[in-house]
């Protein structure tokens, strides 16, 4: 297979993926939808589920983690999306030991497109050497 055939997949996807997303939040506002939840979670998962949190996080912004160097050399756009993968992960999280599921998928697809655009964005490593 070329890659040809990868752009003619991508592009259906691309086609269609929106129209699937738009019609899926507007039967979600509607409450056409039944809500995915989660079985209920026990506090000792709730804490060791905020450990890990804490510590990815704190790998994540400490001097030398990949989102404190995005956040230094960023503008607008990249700061936004730092604060989305931030924001993301901690409602992933929160959403996960709430069990709600069907939230918690869309705080997923939130990170992972701010995640995206941050690796596609210029690394922050070739910007301070400018």
């Amino acid at each position: 297979m070329g890659v040809g055939f990868f752009r003619l997949v991508a592009g259906l996807f691309a086609l269609i993926g929106p129209i699937v997303l738009v019609t899926g939040l507007l039967e979600l506002w509607r409450g056409e939808t039944e809500n995915f939840s989660l079985p209920p979670v026990g506090g000792w998962f709730v804490l060791v589920q905020a450990v890990i949190l804490g510590a990815a996080l704190w790998s994540f912004w400490r001097r030398s983690g990949f989102l404190r160097r995005q956040w230094d050399v960023g503008s607008g756009p990249r700061r936004a999306a730092v604060a989305g993968v931030t924001a993301s992960t901690v409602a992933f999280t929160l959403l996960l030991a709430l069990g709600s599921g069907t939230w918690m998928l869309a705080a997923w697809l939130l990170g992972g497109l701010c995640g995206i655009a941050l690796l596609l964005s210029d690394p922050a490593d070739s910007a301070t050497d400018v």
